[in-house]
This record gives C-alpha cells, structure tokens and sequence, in this order.
C-alpha cells in the first residue's frame, strides 16, 4: 500500500527520514502548486530526484547548463540524440564522453543536495511514496537520508546568515584586492574572479554563476571575508544592467587585475611539480625530451590557461593563438626555448593533445 499524505500533517525530512529508517526502496512524489518533485531511494538511500528519461526541465540538465559545463552545442545534441534514441539523460552524458562517471556522480550529488533544499521551504502539499516504482538502472549516487538532512540544514542555517551579509540584492560587487599567488584558491572562488567586475549587482552574479545559488553565496562569503571583494555601490532597480559576456571580437582588453589574477593562477599552478597526464604526450618518433624546470613550469601555465579558457567558452580554443589573443598568455609562453611544441583540438574542441619534441 503506497504512503501518501499532506506535508502539513508531515514534512518532508520526516517522510524521508522514515524512509531512511526502515530503508526503503521506491519513489517519493510530491507536489505543491503545480510543481512537481521526485525523490528514488534504494535501501533507504536517495539515488536520484529526477524522472527517469529526459523529461521537460530536467533538473541534471539545467544543473550542467548552469554550471557551464554543457555548452549549447552540446545542449542540442542531447537533446536530439534523446529524442531518436529515448536513452536516460545519464547513460547519453557517459556513453557520449561528455562527462566520466566520477565527474557526473559529483555532479549528481550536487544537484540533489540542490533540489532538496528548495524542497526544505515547502510547508504544505502533497506527498505519495510508491515502492513499485524504482530507478531503473545502476545508481551513480547513494547518499544517505541522515547526512543529506544534516547538510540541507546545515545549508539553511547558512543561508540565513548570508541574507545578513548580503541585504541587498542590488548591490554591485567588485574587486578589493587580490588573493596572494600561494593561496589555494577553490573552484568556485575561481570562476567568481571573473564574473565580479563593479558593474554587475549580487543577483546578477548568483545568476552568471556557474554554481547553485547556495553555492555561489558561499564563495561570496568567504571572499568577502577575505578581503578579495566588496559592495562598491548600487544599481537602482530597472535600470539595464550591462552585458555580462561579450564575443571574443569584442571583449575589451583584460583590465589589470584580470592580468594579474591569470598570472597568479598560472604561478600557482607551475609550482607544482610536473605529471605528464594523458594530455601530453611526445611523438613516438621524436628524440626523447628532458624538460628544466622553467620549460616544466611553462607547460603547466599552458595547461592552466587552456582550462581557463575552456572554462570560459565551453571549449578548447581552435588554437594557441586564441590564447595570445584573449590575454591569457603572452605570445612568448606559447613557445619553449628548446623545444618544438604542437597543440592539436581534438573532438570537437572538448579536448585537446600537446605533442611535444626536442628543437632542432
């Protein structure tokens, strides 16, 4: 017999901490003005909030688009591929090498922890927990209820403390000053650095992001705390914001801060020490290459300044121009004293392999 009630009568922790204790397996429905959630559970652990498919609004989907780890190309063809071939959402992005099962498992989880604190503010509503209906193939995730509900209230508490931070929403946010180049920066402070430019106010930052609205307010936080960024105005409601992204013909020299932070992040990353990764490797037919240190550490800014640049455009540039161009290097760090260097885009520009040989 299938469990179903009014979520005024009981909440959602409580359903699905129940569900947790007696570690069940189905789908938990629930629904509240014409919004529609589903929580699959196995043994008592969430698997997935999403419908199996590819259904209108997938909120994996969206997740990816938001974290601009899809590009709209990419966004197209799911979707098409989706449609002749009516395979799940996560079998297309594995099977497609659009992302490995590592990547997309955090991802998932992500996403979960995303959908269940928006589910944390509903107060009334309905609720049906059916154990017929199960995810139908192998889990990426199994989270347990107990931890899920600690860090949903654990996010909500937090919350609470940013809105005092941050009372106004139009506010614009810029730079103070910058990170000192051995501060281990995270992901997220990362791709922040460069949306946050004085112009834009807070909710178009959360916005532009490419994290969850939580997530993106507590980046915010800790650079504010760090003394990396503060409020240095406001834009009156209605007035038009300015473009956040230009095309590359357009955008405007990098200012010299956005120089200096790419400089940082390059330094940073040449300080560690050197692996040769699947993504450079030399020529079989090539004398064998023994880098020094500096040609090691200008291999590493390359890298890096690849991956910004994919961060930023979805793809890998056509080629290292691209980088001179943009000003993520200067033209004299895409060429190695010594060495002959050979950058190929491979893929569809969604990797890249650097060949490299000893000159001549």
């Amino acid at each position: 017999m299938a469990l179903q009630g009014n979520l005024r009568d009981f909440s959602a922790s409580e359903i699905l901490q129940l569900l947790g204790t007696q570690k069940k397996t189905g789908c938990l429905t629930l629904e509240r003005d014409g919004q529609h959630v589903v929580i699959y559970v196995l043994d008592g652990r969430v698997v997935s909030t999403r419908t199996p498919g590819l259904a209108k609004g997938d909120p994996l989907l969206a997740f990816l688009k938001q974290a601009h780890r899809l590009s709209e190309e990419q966004h197209r063809g799911i979707l098409t591929i989706q449609r002749e071939s009516s395979r799940d959402l996560e079998d297309l992005l594995l099977n497609g090498r659009y992302l490995d099962a590592e990547e997309l498992a955090g991802f998932v989880e992500r996403q979960i922890l995303d959908d269940l604190m928006h589910l944390a503010r509903w107060e009334d509503g309905t609720y049906r927990f059916d154990p017929h209906l199960r995810w139908p193939q192998p889990p990426l995730v199994r989270l347990s209820i107990e931890g899920i509900l600690m860090e949903v209230a654990r996010r909500s508490d937090e919350q609470k403390r940013y809105g005092s931070m941050f009372p106004d929403r139009h506010q614009l946010l810029g730079l103070r000053d910058l990170p000192d180049p051995n501060v281990n920066l995270g992901e997220d402070e990362r791709e922040l650095f460069g949306i946050i430019d004085s112009r834009h106010t807070l909710d178009e930052v959360v916005a532009a992001a490419p994290l969850s609205e939580f997530e993106t307010y507590e980046a915010l936080q800790r650079m504010v705390e760090a003394g990396w960024v503060e409020p240095v105005g406001r834009r009156e409601p209605g007035l038009a914001p300015p473009p956040l992204e230009l095309s590359a013909a357009a955008r405007p020299p990098r200012t010299r801060w956005e120089r200096d932070l790419s400089v940082a992040l390059l330094l940073i990353a040449a300080a560690v020490v050197l692996r040769v990764t699947s993504h450079f490797v030399a020529p079989e037919a090539a004398r064998p290459v023994r880098m020094d240190i500096f040609a090691a550490a200008q291999v590493r800014d390359l890298r890096m300044a690849l991956d910004l640049y994919r961060r930023e455009h979805g793809v890998y540039p056509a080629g290292l121009h691209e980088l001179v161009a943009e000003r993520w290097l200067a033209r004299d760090q895409i060429q190695l004293a010594g060495h002959e260097l050979r950058y190929l885009s491979q893929r569809n520009r969604q990797d890249y392999r650097l060949e490299l040989s000893a000159g001549p």
